[in-house]
């Protein structure tokens, strides 16, 4: 019997792929816009997992031009990035951002 990935390995995996990590942050930018304060969370932890799959947060913030003990802190539960600070992450991550 094969043996089993959890869910967030699952999902690291997935999130390498350009396409997903794309469609996946689209989802949960979506999500955040209910405006409830859970929902809000959700884009940060999308962000942080598709920095995770693509060279770690780490990586990320060098990127960005952030602290990494910083970017940590943004993107934890308590986190509260400023506009600038997530068009920064974004941006590195080789993403735009578009209202349609």
């Amino acid at each position: 019997m094969a043996k089993s990935k959890n869910y967030q390995e699952w999902l690291l995996e997935k999130l390498k792929d350009h396409d997903e990590a794309v469609a996946y942050l689209n989802a949960a930018l979506e999500e955040s816009l209910k405006g409830d304060e859970e929902s809000q969370h959700l884009f940060l932890v999308a962000i942080r997992n598709v920095a995770e799959a693509q060279g770690g947060v780490g990586n990320l913030a060098k990127k960005a031009g952030i602290g990494r003990e910083s970017l940590y802190k943004t993107l934890s539960e308590k986190g509260n990035p400023k506009w600038h600070t997530l068009v920064s992450l974004v941006t590195a991550l080789g993403l735009n951002l578009r209202l349609t």
